[in-house]
């Protein structure tokens, strides 16, 4: 879930103060980068704390900047906390290392049925066949719109709801996406007489964006042909860029910018090169729609003076969707000095009543169905309508994230590989170099 995009100022204690090994036998230490989980959470604490007499929880939230390497220089100082939030990209590393422990006993002494969580547990099983994590939440992408804009450009919502999709001539999501386009003199991207070097108003979102997974991007749409990122769904060989399918994909994204209908790499930067956000640029006018994150919902839905709506992505060439669910995990660390004590606060973080209680604040999804329902009808109340995500549970379109080797070199090697390609500095040629790059970090031990 959106590890770049949790970046905030300060470490956040929501309670007690300070986070190491050496704690009472009666406290579960428990981190997190998520400002928003971290309040979510702290339900649970006061529910957990008080049917447990004496026991203290303690959850505290890092910058996301510094959040590994706090981890990391805990793991070698022997400080680390009980208990931690994973992204899939550090599980090779952490697993590798015996940082993490494997919770399969603890799941059969318990008698936790992995079925009921709707999405996340494969990811979270290492090379070795071992779960090291519970599902702790999901995400996934939708598409977000100005409401006024689709009124303006004569587009209705049902339209939006039901947009498909393809590579060869972007189907009704590209007619619609160049009818909200308008430039400076008031010129449609689908009228005579568009200046597409002159916009005020994209149709759509950046999609030729930096991300190698792409999940808020190019990935809701070549995932509908069938597409993968890997060779293999778990721990692959090579990620396929070399693929037809991906390939001419990209060609069309990089045409919805050539056209004008999306803004280019760096087209809504700030002074210091902050790119602003998807949010500020719906609410400002700049953008009619965009493929956003399922964590942003209350935020959209919360822009003065703008209505925003939400459909969910198109409908591929088969008539199907396909969206990429990520999961991030709730780890023990090995070197706990509590399991017990820790695996209880994991596991009723991990129950339908936990979930319930944090996820009624819409700003993470919970990874079990029913809770899923509560927050979809908790935000419903204050006018945020995550019924398009839900939908996807009920209608088994999405695929889980692909947990990889080396994620944190990954990331480093193939990003600038794509910025490359959508800034225009690289031709077709970028992909075999981007497969060959994925091949040979995923192979490194």
């Amino acid at each position: 879930m959106k590890i770049a995009a949790l970046a905030a100022v300060t470490a956040l204690m929501v309670a007690g103060c300070g986070s190491s090994a050496t704690d009472s036998g009666n406290t579960v230490n428990w981190w997190t980068w998520d400002d928003k989980q971290a309040v979510a959470y702290g339900e649970c604490e006061k529910a957990f704390e008080a049917a447990n007499a004496g026991v203290d929880v303690k959850i505290t939230r890092y910058n996301v900047d510094d959040y590994f390497t706090k981890l990391t220089a805990g793991f070698v100082a022997g400080t680390a906390p009980d208990a931690f939030q994973n992204s899939v990209q550090f599980l090779q590393a952490y697993a590798s290392q015996h940082q993490l422990m494997p919770l399969d006993d603890l799941i059969a002494k318990s008698n936790l049925d992995l079925k009921k969580y709707s999405v996340g547990v494969d990811t979270w099983k290492f090379t070795d066949g071992k779960q090291y994590a519970l599902p702790l939440d999901w995400a996934a992408a939708g598409i977000y719109y100005s409401v006024d804009a689709l009124t303006k450009a004569g587009v209705s919502e049902a339209d939006v709801a039901q947009m498909t999709w393809n590579p060869d001539d972007g189907g009704t999501f590209d007619k619609i996406a160049a009818r909200l386009t308008v430039d400076e003199n008031g010129k449609r991207g689908d009228e005579p007489g568009f200046d597409k070097n002159a916009v005020a108003t994209y149709g759509v979102g950046a999609i030729a964006g930096r991300s190698f997974i792409g999940e808020t991007t190019w990935a809701p749409f070549v995932s509908t042909l069938g597409w993968r990122l890997g060779d293999k769904d778990q721990w692959p060989t090579k990620f396929n860029y070399t693929d037809p399918r991906f390939t001419k994909t990209m060609k069309w994204v990089t045409s919805l910018t050539d056209r004008g209908f999306s803004p280019k790499l760096g087209t809504f930067t700030t002074g210091n090169q902050s790119t602003i956000s998807d949010i500020d640029l719906v609410g400002s006018g700049k953008v009619a729609m965009t493929v956003g994150g399922s964590w942003s919902a209350p935020s959209f839905g919360k822009i003065p003076g703008v209505k925003v709506g939400i459909a969910p992505t198109p409908l591929g060439p088969s008539g199907k969707r396909s969206v990429l669910s990520n999961s991030n995990g709730n780890n023990i660390w090995a070197g706990t000095r509590n399991p017990d004590l820790t695996w209880k606060w994991v596991s009723y973080m991990g129950s339908e009543e936990c979930q319930t209680k944090a996820g009624a604040t819409g700003t993470f999804f919970p990874s079990i169905p029913a809770a899923m329902d509560n927050t979809v009808t908790s935000m419903k109340s204050q006018g945020v309508d995550l019924t398009v995500f839900n939908q996807y549970v009920k209608d088994g379109v999405l695929y889980p994230s692909t947990a990889y080797a080396n994620g944190s070199a990954m990331q480093s090697a193939e990003q600038p590989l794509f910025e490359a390609y959508f800034g225009g500095q690289r031709s077709d040629d970028v992909f075999a170099e981007m497969e060959r790059v994925s091949r040979e970090i995923l192979a490194k031990s």
